[in-house]
């Protein structure tokens, strides 16, 4: 059973959501604001948050970062913006996949079977491989720069396992979305592109600059030369 933190102040959709993930055979765990949210979080340790951007209170994008100060625990963010900004932004906070309001169960609970996915499937090779200054550990999913480890989110640990895997190998974002968001139709490249700025935030020593995850324009992305 998936435990589900879900934190949503609209009571409509709070009942319709939790509703269709006790039905899923999840057990949901609903509260109604960001602080109750981070209170619930560190009482239950659910294995996925799901919240608005628009909470009373603390912000959506504010718990956010909040969590990811001390956890990596999987975020799916479901708000009813759809604007450029407000999707990059939520991606950049910590967010692993951002679902536009008004959504299916189906598609939730796909959407969260995927991040899951990605959080928990280890890669097949077993490899301690140093990159430069990096050394990414493929048993343990551990990334340490200069000997220091690296904080990454699930999807910022999976997309650096798939990208170096192949070094030099150009992916385009919708082979990227496919692989590692596991988004099988034509998807939302910003989840691509937010995700690459996070990681090269936490992995470069210029992310202007990038050394490690470089930019092949006009299709997508390859890690190296190094």
């Amino acid at each position: 059973m998936t435990r589900v933190l879900l934190i949503e102040d609209d009571p409509a959709v709070r009942r319709g959501v939790s509703l269709g993930l006790r039905h899923r055979g999840h057990e949901a765990l609903v509260v109604t604001t960001g602080e109750d949210g981070l209170a619930e979080l560190v009482a239950s340790a659910p294995d996925i948050v799901l919240f608005d951007l628009m909470l009373p209170g603390m912000s959506g994008l504010e718990t956010c970062r909040r969590i990811r100060a001390f956890s990596q625990v999987p975020i799916v963010i479901l708000s009813a913006r759809d604007d450029d900004v407000d999707i990059v932004v939520g991606l950049e906070a910590g967010a692993d996949d951002y679902v536009i309001k008004p959504a299916s169960g189906e598609v939730i609970e796909a959407r969260m079977r995927a991040v899951l996915r990605r959080t928990s499937q280890p890669s097949v090779d077993q490899a301690r491989t140093p990159y430069g200054d990096l050394l990414i550990d493929r048993v343990a999913l551990r990334v340490l720069k200069q000997g220091t480890e690296l904080a990454l989110a699930p999807t910022e640990m999976k997309l650096l396992l798939f990208l170096s895997a192949a070094p030099e190998q150009t992916f385009s974002r919708q082979q990227l979305l496919e692989q590692v968001w596991e988004h099988t139709f034509h998807g939302d490249y910003r989840l691509v592109d937010a995700c690459v700025m996070r990681l090269r935030s936490k992995i470069e020593d210029d992310s202007r600059d990038p050394r490690y995850i470089q930019t092949v324009r006009g299709f997508g992305y390859r890690f190296g030369p190094l």
